[in-house]
């Protein structure tokens, strides 16, 4: 049993050193390459942001195209154009909600040229990223629209229309307000979301605080306490802005 015990002693002892070696470790690291670290993290937060903005406008955009309403009765041109709208908005929906968000940058930011012959081209990292994250924020915003919009009382808008108001006045002062308060959550989720998916953007060279872990692992090769402090600060800004919108 003594000996037993002073293995388990010796293991916990170890275990502890590692732990103890690790926060050195980390130390070592932030104090060396902070100013890096919170480069990655300003880069990382203001892609979220400002993706997360249009990407809702394309969703709201697309969500309130796919509920416009029609009949047999409405002529041939307006009925063929919505289908197609829809078809269209349907296939965007659809690529970018099922393809991983890394393959969507590798084909935007390098295919676009490929096919064009560099005649459209981004020259401008920040621009290709953002571009890249709001629409795929956009592809998971516009089924979160549809569904607050039809999730609104039919009756509401039949009633609109009964005292004469168009289907932009309804969706603007009846159906909208009641909507964008049932999707704010998702609007939430998305920026969260956001946040930690902006790490693919590396494959691109816009450096994020994900793409700052990459180059500093590559000098120093101290991989696992990185990672660690890399979990730690999106772990951080998550929890923050969860808790942001809990308040709010």
């Amino acid at each position: 049993r003594r000996g037993a015990s002073l293995i388990i002693t010796d293991d916990w002892r170890l275990t502890m050193d590692k732990f103890v070696k690790l926060g050195q470790d980390m130390v070592l690291l932030w104090s060396k390459y902070k100013v890096m670290y919170w480069a990655g993290i300003w880069n990382t937060l203001k892609l979220a942001f400002l993706a997360t903005l249009i990407g809702c406008f394309i969703g709201l955009l697309c969500g309130v195209l796919n509920t416009i309403p029609y009949t047999k009765k409405d002529p041939l041109p307006k009925r063929f154009l919505l289908k197609l709208l829809r078809i269209i908005i349907r296939i965007y929906v659809e690529v970018f909600r099922g393809t991983p968000m890394v393959l969507q940058s590798v084909f935007i930011y390098y295919g676009l040229p490929y096919f064009s012959n560099n005649a459209l081209r981004f020259d401008n990292i920040f621009a290709a990223a953002l571009l890249i994250v709001a629409i795929n924020t956009g592809a998971y915003m516009a089924e979160s629209v549809r569904g607050g919009i039809i999730s609104i009382d039919p009756g509401q808008t039949e009633g609109a229309k009964a005292i004469g108001m168009t289907h932009f006045q309804t969706m603007v002062n009846v159906i909208m307000p009641q909507a964008l308060r049932n999707i704010m959550p998702q609007i939430g989720n998305n920026y969260i979301i956001n946040v930690k998916d902006t790490s693919v953007m590396f494959i691109i060279g816009f450096t994020e605080f994900f793409a700052q872990h990459r180059y500093i692992v590559g000098v120093n090769n101290m991989y696992f306490p990185s990672a660690t402090i890399e979990m730690i600060g999106y772990l951080t800004l998550t929890l923050i802005a969860s808790l942001i919108l809990r308040l709010v």
